[in-house]
């Protein structure tokens, strides 16, 4: 199975937890998100991976129009329901590849995507998709999970994301989010990171883990290095993983100007 045949299926049986998750739903980073979002032209705004739809429905009352992309229709459905019940008439829905937007050039002044991209394949495809269909000094907000810059600690993250969940691709660096943007035509506007807390029993349950994997996941865990487990914060009692720690950012970023 592809990477993003997992994600369809993945994403697809649990839709429904992703409305509701807090950790999707709400969040300091939502909040910076929409904050960051006025600062734009407030025309259109493309969400990308869209999910539960909590970024949508959260710019929808600011923007004059909000299209939501998701890779998976059962999600999209999903989403569907949740902004336009509370509603929200100024958003569209639309299914699509993070890496091959089904959009004209420049259309959007603003993209988003939240805590998606560690699940793409080709994140320079994804990126020069977004700069494609901005506008110039148009507004790109990412929010997403990022590895540590120190290899060994990068590895281990990806590596108990990658079992929780066969459609994690890779979460990146932040130095490698920065080079990327960079090269790909975009300048910095802000870059904020912050700590994110896993409780260990959820963060399974929202993948539908096995049991056995599950024992698994938790005996890698308790079996790290004391260097590794003061770095994520792990805690464990009675040798089970009770929850762990890792950070995310928040990148804002435009399109440069076209010479």
């Amino acid at each position: 199975m592809s990477n993003k045949e997992n994600v369809i299926h993945q994403f697809g049986k649990n839709a429904r937890k992703y409305v509701t998750s807090e950790g999707h739903a709400k969040g300091k980073d939502l909040d910076m998100l929409v904050e960051i979002a006025k600062e734009s032209k407030k025309e259109k705004l493309l969400d990308i991976a869209t999910g539960g739809g909590h970024v949508a429905n959260a710019v929808a009352p600011i923007f004059e129009k909000v299209t939501a992309l998701d890779l998976t229709p059962g999600m999209l459905k999903k989403a569907k329901e949740f902004i336009e019940g509370n509603g929200h008439t100024n958003v569209s829905f639309v299914q699509g590849d993070a890496e091959s937007l089904p959009f004209p050039d420049k259309v959007f002044d603003t993209v988003s995507c939240r805590i998606a991209p560690h699940h793409f394949p080709n994140i320079d495809r994804f990126v020069i998709e977004v700069h494609r269909v901005l506008e110039a000094n148009g507004l790109f907000i990412l929010i997403d999970n990022i590895a540590p810059e120190l290899d060994e600690y990068d590895q281990f993250y990806n590596f108990i994301e990658k079992k929780r969940d066969p459609s994690h691709y890779r979460a990146y660096k932040k130095s490698e989010w920065i080079s990327l943007l960079e090269r790909k035509g975009f300048r910095m506007e802000g870059l904020t990171s912050f700590k994110k807390r896993f409780l260990f029993e959820a963060w399974c349950e929202m993948m539908d883990l096995p049991e056995k994997d599950k024992t698994e996941l938790n005996e890698f865990i308790i079996s790290s290095s004391e260097d590794l487990v003061k770095f994520f914060s792990i805690d464990i009692k009675d040798n089970d993983v009770q929850s762990f720690q890792v950070e995310a950012m928040v990148i804002a970023v435009r399109k440069e100007e076209e010479q």
